[in-house]
């Protein structure tokens, strides 16, 4: 592996990203990753139709960066949702709009845009090298790797590390990185489920069955959708969209109640008129039945019930009690929050001990809400990086 005049470490959506912007800027670029073959995680996020970005303006699209927005802002604005529309036509994969504003390929899958993706590379030079990981600094300020034949190293002009987060480490985004970097904020899991420890009887019956057209709350904030019931707890997009509020505020005060509308779409009064009247001979589970209620929103309130919520059961019905402990493990998480602080980078996303390294992606600490945004801004960071580190040259 002879020294090029760029390096990229990572070969996920953001390394990929800037490996084209780099090229295209006449630089010769070689793509390092620890895994066999490129875009993996990529391919993953294909099975659910690779929900590239969406379609909201920026003006309401921004904000949903949170704390972080302004240090992204300039990244979004400079390679925005409609710039990477563009791109992906490009390669020849016509998007769609979905009814919520999620764009998405035709194919509704990565595997086309991938093998498209890294045909472009190829014919601009691109190297692409697997089964390498990327070991540090050696003590001259060279990069040091440990591949099939052993260590290997090298003394790029610019490096550019997009090595990911922690979710889904057989895919290659396994977090070995952090004890390399300075000022990284520990990883956490996000877009993801929680622990709830359900019953025995419940769990078996129920495990793996979904929750339709439900609500959640959580400190004020309401959330419709849908969920998943786990053997240890509950996951699905109305979780994630409340799962950065519910881990922190796990994490301060070692367990939260997150409140589930069965029927949000109905009265309290006319769920009471037809729930809180007398039942006559009919058992619990026969008088929800007859009231409507499906078997998994009948074991709800049965568990509810015996977990000492009080009733009537119109009110119980609108707001179930459930305790989560913990979020699920961060394996399983979409995404990740945390990674390396923005004090450590400028704003070309250099970082400020180690002039001529650039970092992109989930490396950085922010996140994001399903939806588009996470790609979006792996996309755009890899793209602002790439500049970054061409400007660098150029100076």
């Amino acid at each position: 592996m002879t020294s090029q005049p760029v390096m990229v470490i990572g070969a996920g959506p953001a390394g990929l990203m800037a490996a084209e912007t780099l090229a295209s800027a006449g630089l010769a670029v070689t793509v390092i990753d620890h895994m066999p073959s490129p875009g993996r995680k990529l391919l993953i996020a294909g099975r659910g139709g690779l929900n590239l970005t969406h379609s909201e303006p920026l003006e309401a699209f921004l904000p949903r960066y949170g704390a972080v927005q302004a240090r992204l802002e300039p990244a979004i604005r400079a390679f925005p949702p409609s710039a990477l529309m563009a791109w992906a036509e490009g390669l020849g994969q016509p998007l769609f709009t979905g009814t919520s504003g999620r764009v998405f390929p035709k194919a509704l899958k990565a595997s086309p845009l991938l093998r498209a993706w890294l045909s472009r590379l190829a014919g601009q030079g691109v190297t692409l090298r697997g089964r390498h990981r990327w070991e540090g600094w050696d003590t001259e300020g060279g990069l040091r790797f440990t591949g099939p034949a052993g260590a290997v190293a090298c003394r790029p002009a610019a490096t550019l590390l997009a090595l990911g987060g922690a979710s889904w480490p057989r895919l290659g985004s396994d977090g070995l990185w952090t004890g390399l970097l300075p000022g990284v904020v520990p990883l956490r899991p996000s877009n993801c489920g929680f622990l709830h420890a359900w019953s025995d009887i419940f769990r078996q019956r129920f495990e793996g069955q979904p929750l339709k057209r439900i609500a959640l709350e959580f400190r004020g904030r309401r959330v419709r959708g849908e969920a998943v019931v786990t053997a240890s707890g509950l996951e699905g997009g109305a979780v994630y969209a409340l799962s950065a509020p519910l881990r922190d505020e796990i994490a301060a005060e070692g367990g939260v109640t997150l409140r589930l509308d069965l029927r949000p779409d109905e009265t309290p009064e006319a769920l009471a008129a037809r729930l809180d009247g007398p039942r006559g001979g009919l058992s619990l589970s026969n008088h929800l039945r007859r009231a409507g209620l499906a078997p998994i929103a009948i074991g709800l309130v049965q568990e509810a019930l015996h977990g000492g919520a009080a009733l009537p059961l119109s009110r119980l019905v609108k707001d179930i009690p459930l305790r989560l402990t913990a979020p699920a493990p961060i394996e399983r998480a979409i995404s990740t929050a945390g990674g390396v602080g923005w004090a450590e980078v400028d704003e070309h996303f250099m970082l400020r001990r180690r002039p001529g390294t650039f970092l992109a992606g989930e490396m950085l600490d922010w996140e994001a809400p399903t939806g588009g945004y996470l790609l979006q801004a792996c996309f755009s960071t890899g793209r602002a990086a790439a500049q970054g580190i061409i400007d660098y040259l150029s100076s």
